[in-house]
């Protein structure tokens, strides 16, 4: 890689780590709308007299809590990726192959900014 390609790689990495940071933001204030929503979900059912098994809208109830259980793991999850992304930043090592250790298109990681692997090694 030539002197004007590692200095624009490391600008676009630069974006990248941005990337991360807002994509966390976003994420942890999204948690936090969940936590709520679960909140008002379980406060709601908890005064009604609801029987999931005979009441018609028990089975409403329990998929909207299985939903918001599903949507709430899945978002730690990737939040969880984004702090591994962190903290490669934070050692130097982001946007390194974990795989082969060479360098991941900053394309991929500007789309994907906790990507771990290059494309070869994306599972």
């Amino acid at each position: 890689m030539n002197p004007a390609e590692a200095r624009r790689r490391e600008a676009l990495l630069r974006d990248a780590g941005a990337g991360v940071a807002q994509e966390r933001a976003a994420l942890t204030e999204r948690l936090a709308e969940m936590a709520e929503d679960r909140t008002r979900l379980v406060e709601a059912s908890q005064n009604s007299n609801a029987d999931d098994e005979h009441d018609p809208e028990g089975q409403t109830i329990a998929y909207e809590r299985s939903q918001l259980a599903a949507l709430t793991e899945a978002v730690s999850s990737h939040l969880a990726e984004l702090d591994g992304a962190a903290d490669r930043l934070a050692e130097g090592t982001y946007g390194d192959c974990e795989v082969c250790g060479e360098p991941i298109p900053v394309e991929r990681l500007l789309v994907r900014p906790a990507a771990r692997t290059c494309v070869t090694h994306a599972t």
